[in-house]
């Protein structure tokens, strides 16, 4: 009896041998293709997924403020800081979430000095309250995050009059970081690392209509605001060589979050399904956030100031970014703008 069923079982091998032979000599090219496509698919994942910051500097009793790091990759930012010991200010419009967001950084990373602080950019006054706030109570500020921003919404303005993502993108975090200075300096060594965009290098600055009112497109205004952070940052780490402060402005990569809201639900159902593959390839919050991290404690980075990165390494910015004349030309109008000149 054990005799017959270990020949049955031996006789069921081999056959099941014989035809998974058969199958694979009968489509031998289909299952190349299949396997050649299964590695390119990965390959290409990890190609989109960038660069990492290999960094493991700590900033224990470091200050770092990030804007917009409720969610998204100024939450990845902010966790990455919180796990390397620094005191870390969550600086955002909708408190609610940021307080949730701040408990789960403490949960996550054990460091218990994770606070929150109301900035609103859309609005000056809310700007000014919160550098108040930071230089009459903090000791110090290592490192300034300019993260949040605002993407292809419709033809708002900030309380202040001006075109949204121009105020927010730009215009906030000029005041914002022109007001923290004085601090900075007196941290230095210390680092303000402003987040821009790929979508720069399409981008021209409006002078003689900066808020566009004569003719506002959503991806018009968002790639000048793009572009004025890559000036600014340039222009900013001009004016400020040999205080101790540098400047860094980067492009995160193409990244799901919530930057995209005001755009997919306006797009037509058929570009919606046909966008959905390309968003299983995308980054995630954790890859985009690793060239702010690098830019942020890399010590590489140490002596250098002014320049663009991509994927955790330099970048050529585009031509209209490299404009000395206009850096200067948009730090005048801004300036006077937000009222500081």
């Amino acid at each position: 009896m054990r005799r017959n069923l270990r020949s049955a079982r031996a006789s069921n091998m081999q056959n099941y041998t014989e035809t998974m032979r058969n199958f694979v000599q009968n489509n031998a090219t289909g299952l190349t293709v299949a396997l050649v496509s299964g590695a390119g698919l990965l390959a290409f994942r990890r190609w989109m997924g960038g660069g990492l910051c290999r960094s493991k500097a700590r900033l224990d009793g470091k200050t770092v403020l990030i804007t917009g790091a409720n969610t998204g990759i100024g939450k990845e930012t902010a966790l990455d800081m919180a796990r390397r010991g620094a005191r870390v200010i969550l600086a955002c419009r909708d408190m609610t979430r940021a307080r949730i967001a701040a408990d789960d950084i403490r949960q996550q990373t054990g460091n218990g000095n994770v606070v929150v602080k109301n900035l609103d950019l859309a609005s000056l006054q809310s700007v000014r309250d919160l550098a108040k706030d930071i230089t009459e109570n903090e000791e110090r500020l290592d490192i300034l995050i300019n993260n949040a921003g605002i993407m292809m919404c419709p033809k708002w303005t900030t309380q202040d009059g001006f075109e949204m993502q121009f105020g927010v993108n730009h215009l906030g975090h000029f005041l914002l970081t022109n007001c923290l200075l004085d601090l900075l300096k007196k941290s230095a060594p210390s680092r303000v690392v402003i987040v821009s965009s790929l979508a720069h290098e399409r981008g021209s600055i409006h002078f003689d209509d900066i808020n566009l009112d004569k003719d506002y497109k959503r991806e018009i205004s968002y790639r000048q605001s793009k572009l004025a952070n890559v000036l600014f940052c340039r222009e900013l780490a001009s004016r400020l060589e040999g205080t101790g402060v540098t400047v860094y402005s980067l492009h995160p990569g193409v990244i799901y979050t919530e930057l995209g809201r005001h755009l997919y639900p306006t797009l037509p159902l058929w570009k919606r399904i046909a966008a959905y593959p390309f968003l299983l390839f995308i980054k995630t919050p954790w890859q985009g956030a690793q060239t702010t991290i690098y830019c942020a404690v890399d010590e590489s980075l140490a002596n250098v100031s002014g320049l663009y990165y991509s994927d955790c390494a330099p970048k050529t910015a585009a031509p209209k970014a490299l404009d000395d004349v206009s850096a200067k030309a948009l730090w005048d109008l801004s300036a006077s703008m937000v009222g500081l000149a």
